[in-house]
């Protein structure tokens, strides 16, 4: 978390934030070769002195439960749409809702191309939704070709759904990574927030 920025280390070592340790290990051995400053065809020494940092704080019990704690008030900081549950329900939160998860899969096909898929479980904590509340949304996208399921069964944005997220402006959600946390006294910001302020409103 260099100069107040917040930097998701599981995303860096590309491992659920469920991972065992061994599986850190394992992964993080793979991209410390890949980035190794030494490796001529991949190497990338930010990369890999990201990769190593990532590795000191998810290895170390005591540093990763401080972390855990950072990491799960950071993403629901940024993509919470809802606020109340009551405010899930109806034809404008169906199209808030539309709209949060084609940013969502938008952002992470950005940030992490290589694994660009997201679960329902992770949607709905991310949006701070039920599930039962999603279903309409995924289908409705689903059948308008805005998303797809992978081979692994986790849900990405197809190159149509990409241009839906696009038509209405650059999502500052993105730059999530180059953003500083603000204060805890601070109002969330909502997905809701700036969906609305992206101009036009794209449909659906």
């Amino acid at each position: 978390m260099e100069n107040g920025s917040f930097i998701d280390y599981y995303e860096v070592l590309q491992v659920s934030a469920n991972a065992d340790v061994d599986t850190i290990q394992r992964v993080y051995r793979m991209l410390a070769q890949r980035y190794h400053p030494d490796n001529k065809e991949t190497g990338d020494e930010e990369a890999f002195k990201q990769v190593l940092e990532a590795y000191k704080i998810l290895s170390d019990p005591e540093r990763r439960a401080a972390y855990d704690l950072e990491h799960r008030t950071e993403r629901r900081l940024w993509w919470k749409i809802f606020d109340q549950p009551e405010s899930a329900r109806g034809m404008e939160a169906e199209k808030r809702k539309r709209q949060g998860i084609l940013l969502l899969l938008y952002t992470k096909r950005m940030h992490q191309p290589e694994q660009p898929g997201l679960t329902i479980r992770q949607i709905e904590d991310l949006l701070g939704c039920p599930r039962e509340h999603l279903e309409f949304g995924l289908w409705f996208l689903r059948e308008t070709k805005n998303i797809e399921r992978s081979d692994n069964g986790k849900w990405v944005i197809t190159v149509k759904g990409a241009e839906v997220a696009e038509a209405s402006g650059e999502p500052r959600v993105a730059e999530t990574h180059m953003l500083p946390a603000p204060p805890e006294n601070a109002k969330t910001e909502t997905v809701n927030t700036w969906v609305s302020e992206r101009r036009p409103t794209p449909t659906v």
